[in-house]
């Protein structure tokens, strides 16, 4: 499994290989890549776990290409802006989040990784991993971390996500990754439409205040086909940053 200097080691999960490959693919200078998602109302159409399922899938993806170690994801994020208002969210506190993410980054850096990818699947978990990065990168200064959001890889990728809504949420675009990636994970006749209703607006909403169903933008326009196109973009970006990440190395001041 070792390999030489700029080679790429083969692509593993880290839960399935051994303490020794562990430690072999460190050494090789892989990157530790860790998914974060949610567990959340997605609309009455979607499955509670779409982000975790979507931060997941791009992630052992863009690894299966560029050979760096996918950790387990964290299915649990930081979704207060739910409320109780629908049943199916399970959330973190952003305190909470921020420890388990820095936790899970100190024991990769045990693990002999100096470079930690952070790939989200969900808005809000934003706040609390960059909290976390913050206290790693203090704590341990030898640690290179980046935190990215598939949804924003790249301009286009974004403007592709918000095409039905700037503030989605169980839209078209991750209503129709699901249809290609999970289809018994979607109910498309239960499938519900409306706007965004934050747009022009400078404050801060829950979202029972600005969505009936839970979901902010067009599922019912979503294929499979413009899933897997999309799909195909994100581990396409993702892979290109994880290379570049790889190959990186300190400034030469």
């Amino acid at each position: 499994m070792a390999s030489a200097p700029g080679e790429y080691i083969r692509p593993v999960r880290w839960a399935a290989i051994t303490m020794e490959e562990v430690g072999e693919a460190a050494a090789s200078g892989a990157l530790a890549v860790l998914p974060v998602g949610a567990t959340e109302q997605h609309g009455p159409h979607l499955a509670t776990g779409t982000d975790t399922l979507l931060a997941d899938h791009v992630a052992g993806a863009a690894a299966e290409v560029t050979g760096d170690v996918v950790l387990p994801a964290l299915p649990y994020g930081c979704s207060l802006g739910h409320t109780d208002r629908w049943p199916g969210t399970l959330s973190l506190h952003p305190g909470t989040m921020t420890a388990v993410v820095v936790e899970v980054g100190r024991w990769a850096h045990a693990s002999g990784f100096r470079k930690l990818v952070i790939v989200n699947g969900h808005a809000t978990n934003g706040p609390p991993c960059q909290s976390a990065i913050l206290q790693l990168r203090h704590e341990l200064p030898a640690l290179r971390p980046r935190f990215v959001s598939i949804f924003d890889l790249t301009p286009e990728i974004a403007a592709r996500y918000t095409d039905d809504a700037p503030d989605f949420h169980a839209n078209e675009a991750e209503t129709s990754m699901l249809l290609h990636l999970a289809e018994s994970q979607v109910r498309p006749e239960r499938a519900v439409d409306e706007p965004d209703r934050t747009v022009a607006r400078v404050l801060s909403y829950p979202m029972p205040a600005v969505t009936k169903s839970g979901v902010v933008g067009a599922p019912s326009t979503a294929s499979a086909e413009s899933g897997a196109e999309l799909l195909e973009q994100l581990v396409r970006a993702l892979s290109d940053l994880l290379r570049q990440g790889r190959m990186e190395q300190d400034p030469d001041i």
